[in-house]
């Protein structure tokens, strides 16, 4: 049966639509996100898995996965926010630019900015903030004005991004990005060291069954290869590496350092860091450098920074290589007390 009850404001900025289902047999042993689709054929599959991810979605009163199999008179209820504006908003967010003309944008982002609107971030996104920057010199990209994201970095992952002001220059660069011939390289701090200290990382990435968050190295994944090499180790346990992408999937160099046991320093989702460091570090380092020890142990995000881009002009057609002229200060800090508690001076 279909209908609709008053929803809890408190959980939404305005009330939404609520449909509530009792399961009948002919949906019984369906997916949660199936069955859904079938009972809302207004809303597409891809919607209703955005609402059950968002929590929009309940079974029996719980939150559930698009996954999950229902059974005969389980009841489904959903709320259905109201629409909002699909166009994002110009905000003036700081940026630091590296390179612009007319076709091509490229800065080096700051940790903490997400770039695209999206659940649970809905404006101060690196579009908001490129929308103001580029103003009325986005010719638009597939009929809107707005710029053309050619690669992401997470949240709070650093440094150089390229970015598309047309049409021309979006299928230029994005075939770049798929044929490969746009390189990029990552600077990273591992807790471990990587052996051999240069190879290749060659396995599959996919979406982590149960957990939205995360990704995984699965049969069923896209293929997915990482060249790193050491740069330098600090003690036992930790190294500064640098990663080349031959691919790009979601959130690659993570997943495929913790693989091979040498997980990001601060990576809360892939790294568990923090016992590993501790039996690293000797005591020793506690008792004279205490300071430093704790930054180290508590660096806010994934130490990983997007240090060099290649690729090709798509008007002129030359090559064009950007590096960052230096890292981002917390990563250039981390450096600092890397080498003050494994080779630096101890107090007195």
């Amino acid at each position: 049966m279909g209908g609709c009850i008053a929803a809890p404001v408190a959980l939404y900025r305005s009330v939404p639509e609520i449909k509530t289902f009792e399961i009948t047999p002919d949906y019984a042993g369906f997916r949660l996100d199936k069955a859904a689709a079938s009972l809302c054929p207004d809303l597409s599959r891809a919607r209703l898995q955005a609402l059950i991810a968002e929590g929009a979605l309940t079974l029996n009163g719980q939150a559930a996965s698009a996954a999950m199999r229902i059974k005969l008179d389980d009841v489904i209820v959903l709320a259905i926010p109201e629409a909002e504006e699909a166009t994002p908003q110009a905000q003036d967010i700081a940026l630091d630019i590296v390179y612009e003309d007319d076709d091509i944008l490229v800065l080096n982002k700051q940790a903490g900015l997400v770039v695209h609107p999206g659940a649970g971030h809905h404006d101060q996104t690196l579009v908001n903030a490129l929308l103001h920057h580029c103003g009325d010199s986005l010719s638009g990209i597939g009929g809107v004005k707005r710029p053309g994201i050619v690669h992401r970095l997470d949240k709070d992952t650093t440094g150089l991004m390229l970015v598309a002001k047309n049409d021309m220059a979006h299928r230029h660069l994005s075939d770049q990005l798929q044929d490969r011939s746009l390189s990029r390289t990552y600077w990273a701090m591992t807790v471990g060291q990587p052996i051999p200290q240069r190879g290749v990382v060659d396995q599959p990435i996919g979406r982590h069954k149960t957990n939205r968050q995360r990704q995984t190295i699965t049969r069923a994944g896209r293929d997915a290869r990482t060249h790193y090499q050491v740069i330098k180790t600090f003690g036992a346990r930790l190294s500064l590496i640098e990663c080349a992408l031959e691919t790009g999937r979601t959130h690659q160099i993570r997943v495929h350092m913790a693989y091979i046991k040498c997980p990001l320093l601060g990576d809360s989702i892939y790294g568990a860091q923090q016992n590993a460091l501790r039996a690293g570090l000797k005591m020793g380092a506690y008792e004279t450098q205490p300071e430093a020890v704790e930054r180290i142990m508590t660096f806010p995000r994934q130490a990983l920074h997007a240090r060099t881009l290649v690729f090709i002009h798509p008007r002129t057609e030359e090559e064009m290589e950007f590096t960052t002229p230096e890292l981002p200060e917390d990563f250039g800090q981390l450096l600092k007390d890397m080498d003050i508690v494994f080779s630096g001076p101890t107090k007195a």
